[in-house]
């Protein structure tokens, strides 16, 4: 079973059954039958269903931004930017897919010569629960547009958001097939990725993740696209500008509650200007307003996952036995929920998680050079 659980109380909210192998059959059978009737489609038609995944988006924006926020903790505003960011995306392919894919002009010894973008066919698109809508439709709409047809295996803790997902391309009326939601565990990847009908996997997720999925793909010599985890590095020189700069790390550091693969997570500040970033950061990050992610004046969230809190608590308190000092923050909050403190944590040196490892949570390491 697949269960989606609202992070901020750690109530069960609904469990689905994972799809079974007639399932994923019929998927498999309903998405390479679909492949060549959208390919041959044409760019105008698909620009005109893009258009209609925008209006859906926007016309439902609220329902969306609710559903995301009680299922993995987004803070709510972020929520509704992230629906409106998927329809702008939308409504950009749809105005610039025809361009974009037209026939490029190249030089050869032969009368005419140029390059022609052509679809793959059948998709696989493995996605994370941390941006559950734009990640899915950042990998689904260029596809879409390009002639492609899409099966997403989504997070297992976001199983309303995917069925949400595929229920905006229903609305907006994608043809039968053309963007399907297999509510399935990591367990079947491999299965797809061999399956003859499935042309390529794209995938963002944990690097242990995106190995897995090469290995699959390399060895059924199917493309991959990886989008993989990252421990960013935000700098500040000694003529930085500390309040632009410190205001700024804030926001690198905890929107969508510190859960960004492409966040600032190692603050590396040089010597002269050390003490003051690190005071005016800290102050920052301690007046962070954390709670119920629905209530508009809260800035920072639940983690997705009680597990996630486990990880980021070890990777503190191990980061704080080795000699790193916690500025503010440094604990989970206790109740309900799956909350943690907003941290920043100073003194952070080689042989630390928090120096070595992706804290995926809202915990800055700030490191002295």
């Amino acid at each position: 079973m697949l269960k989606s659980i609202d992070p901020a109380t750690g109530r069960e909210l609904a469990s689905f059954p994972e799809a079974d192998e007639g399932a994923i059959e019929s998927a498999l059978t309903r998405a390479w039958t679909s492949r060549h009737p959208w390919r041959d489609a044409g760019p105008g038609m698909r620009a005109s269903l893009m258009r209609s995944v925008a209006g859906v988006l926007r016309t439902d924006k609220s329902r969306y931004a609710a559903l995301l926020t009680t299922e993995m903790g987004k803070p709510i505003v972020e929520a509704e930017a992230e629906i409106e960011k998927c329809a702008w995306t939308a409504n950009w392919l749809a105005e610039n897919g025809e361009r974009l894919l037209a026939d490029e002009p190249t030089e050869s010894t032969a009368t005419e010569s140029y390059v022609r973008f052509q679809p793959l066919g059948v998709i696989l698109a493995v996605m994370p629960w941390n941006f559950p809508f734009w990640q899915a439709f950042r990998a689904g709409l260029p596809a879409l547009i390009a002639g492609n047809v899409m099966l997403l295996k989504h997070s297992s803790n976001v199983p309303q958001s995917a069925l949400a997902i595929e229920e905006v391309f229903r609305e907006a009326g994608m043809p039968e097939g053309v963007f399907q939601t297999l509510l399935i565990g990591s367990a079947a990847v491999d299965r797809l990725i061999a399956d003859h009908r499935v042309a390529g996997v794209t995938l963002t997720g944990s690097d242990k993740a995106g190995a897995m999925v090469a290995e699959s793909a390399g060895r059924a010599l199917k493309k991959s696209v990886l989008e993989l985890g990252g421990s960013d590095p935000f700098i500040v020189l000694a003529d930085a500008d500390l309040d632009a700069a410190s205001a700024v790390a804030v926001r690198a550091r905890n929107q969508n509650n510190g859960q960004s693969c492409i966040a600032a997570k190692r603050f590396i500040v040089e010597e002269p200007v050390a003490d003051e970033f690190e005071r005016r950061f800290t102050a920052a990050v301690a007046a962070l307003k954390v709670g119920n992610p629905m209530d508009r004046a809260n800035q920072v969230g639940p983690l997705a996952r009680g597990d996630l809190v486990d990880e980021l608590e070890r990777q503190v308190n191990e980061s704080v036995r080795l000699g790193a000092r916690a500025l503010t923050g440094g604990k989970r909050i206790g109740g309900d929920g799956y909350y943690f403190e907003p941290t920043v944590l100073a003194n952070v040196r080689p042989g630390m998680p928090a120096y070595h490892e992706e804290t995926f949570g809202p915990v800055a390491a700030v490191i002295r050079v």
